[in-house]
């Protein structure tokens, strides 16, 4: 669990660097002295302009400290989103931009997706033999899917498999869980 400081520290790193990646700025130079900052940690960051999704990228591998993790995938989830390639986040909209920062658990593969994924807890990652794809724990909160819902979509929609694919003994399925914190409940 991250203290309220780191999450304040690792929203702000996030802030920072998006702006500066709009507005064509220098990135900010990322320090913390939190032990727990520099371990390294997988993440993901999530932009939302008034609930709709403006950009989410992450990482699962753990190889740099979790503050500089968070600054490259805020800079990749302006820049590198090919979902807003054509309509990217603008300096206008800034304001309206709400940060969410998924810091993930290790990878765990799964031998029975139904029986050993919960939903709201697990996210899921999906390993085919042409396409990988992932939903964060929140999605199947947010969607309300069920878990054949939440494994078939993840690999129609985000891995380019067939629905049914997380079936197959091709197809690995894991496992991860998140420790997910934003701007909006910081405002509460």
């Amino acid at each position: 669990m991250l203290s309220e400081g780191d999450r304040k520290t690792l929203l702000c790193i996030a802030r920072e660097t998006i702006k500066a990646a709009v507005t064509g700025l220098a990135a900010p130079k990322v320090t913390a002295e939190s032990e727990a900052l520099q371990a390294p940690c997988g993440a993901f960051v999530t932009m939302k302009n008034r609930g709709r999704l403006r950009g989410c990228i992450g990482t699962f591998v753990a190889r740099d400290p979790l503050h500089q993790t968070v600054c490259k995938m805020a800079e990749q989830a302006v820049t590198q989103d090919w979902r807003f390639a054509s309509d990217p986040v603008t300096a206008g909209e800034l304001d309206r931009i709400d940060i969410e920062i998924s810091v993930l658990s290790p990878l765990e593969k799964v031998d029975d997706p139904l029986a050993d994924i919960e939903l709201g807890r697990h996210g899921i990652y999906v390993q085919g033999p042409y396409g990988s794809g992932c939903f964060l724990p929140q999605v199947a909160t947010e969607t309300g899917w069920s878990k054949e819902e939440f494994l078939s979509h993840c690999c129609a929609g985000k891995a380019g498999l067939p629905p049914d694919a997380w079936k197959s003994p091709d197809v690995v399925v894991s496992r991860f869980e998140a420790e997910v914190f934003g701007e909006m409940e910081e405002a509460d």
